[in-house]
């Protein structure tokens, strides 16, 4: 197969030659330069238009033109108008004196959509009350030697708030803390970070004690199981001196009167149930080495386990104490028999001399 022949371009014929001259030349180059210079700017690019961003946040002390204003030129968008409000707090700006801060920058009015004022809200981190109190207990934990774990702090007036920046990173710690023991009054300064934030607070300690409870109400005679029992930390001061933090040691202890739901549990108020009741046949065991005996009795009275009571022997139709050792069970000890000491000899009389 033949490669394909390359044909010369045409001549151009004199008459168009004659049409390309040097003047239809140069007004075609001044035509295009014409257009150039309407087109520049278009494509250049308009400037923005400004128009308000609205509600905003401030994370600084100053409001900026920027902070306001979208589309503002960045030589003047960080230029400061207004102070923010304090910390945590809200306020509003008027559109008119945005206006107004705007022509003083020589630029236009910014489109407010209709908007009269905006509103500002500045942007904190609140500290509550727990964390402060967390930092006094500490203070007084190194300082004073207290249990952090058992005392609390009861602050003085409404519960202490401490506002600081969103950025501002640091420990909350107590500082400049005095306490009374006998009062038991509490001052220090909570501060945070290098003493960036800090806030005074004053309170009372309050120690604290873990105690057993009731989760539910006991009846009169009703024996307590483990679910009726937990363990709550309550203010030391005015719990009786019998309560316990051993919820374990009340389970199977008979209430001896109603108790209420949260009832801390005292020793005088339960007992441990009778193993042997008023009138009870029994068995008295008597045990000695190589010696084991059992007879029935009858009990005068009830008891609990390890309790001494009065057991009728049915033989002797005799009441002997018993120690109650089960269900249904006493027992007695064997007699020990006493020696009777050896008689003394009587003392020798010294003989008078003549």
């Amino acid at each position: 197969m033949s490669a394909p022949m390359i044909h010369p371009a045409p001549a151009v014929p004199e008459a168009r030659r004659a049409l390309l001259g040097p003047g239809i030349l140069s007004r075609t180059a001044l035509a295009l330069l014409a257009l150039t210079a309407l087109t520049l700017p278009v494509l250049a690019g308009e400037p923005s238009r400004l128009a308000l961003r609205g509600d905003i946040t401030a994370e600084r002390d100053v409001i900026t033109l920027g902070d306001l204003v979208a589309g503002a030129p960045p030589a003047l968008a960080q230029k400061a108008l207004f102070r923010a409000p304090a910390l945590g707090t809200s306020g509003t700006i008027q559109v008119r004196r945005i206006v107004e801060a705007a022509a003083g920058l020589g630029l236009d009015a910014p489109e407010s959509g209709g908007r009269l004022q905006i509103s500002v809200q500045r942007a904190a981190r609140r500290i509550a009350a727990p964390e402060i109190e967390g930092a006094v207990k500490a203070a007084l934990a190194k300082v004073r030697g207290l249990d952090a774990g058992f005392v609390t702090v009861s602050f003085e007036g409404e519960p202490p708030v401490l506002t600081v920046p969103p950025d501002l990173i640091g420990a909350v710690s107590a500082q400049e803390v005095t306490y009374d023991p006998r009062s038991r009054r509490v001052a220090a300064l909570v501060v945070v970070g290098e003493r960036q934030a800090s806030l005074r607070v004053a309170g009372q300690v309050i120690e604290m004690a873990d105690v057993a409870v009731l989760t539910r109400t006991i009846n009169r005679g009703e024996t307590l199981a483990a679910p009726d029992i937990a363990v709550e930390r309550r203010p030391r001061e005015g719990l009786p001196a019998d309560v316990a933090a051993d919820a374990a040691a009340f389970i199977g202890q008979v209430a001896q009167k109603p108790l209420g739901a949260g009832t801390a549990l005292r020793a005088g108020e339960l007992s441990r149930p009778d193993l042997v009741a008023r009138g009870e046949a029994v068995t008295i065991v008597y045990e000695t080495p190589g010696v084991a005996l059992a007879l029935r009795g009858q009990a005068r009275e009830g008891g609990p386990l390890g309790a001494v009571i009065g057991v009728i022997n049915p033989v002797s139709k005799k009441v002997i104490q018993a120690t109650v050792i089960g269900p249904g069970r006493v027992t007695v000890a064997p007699i020990v028999p006493v020696t009777a000491a050896a008689p003394a000899a009587p003392a020798r009389l010294a003989s008078a001399r003549p």
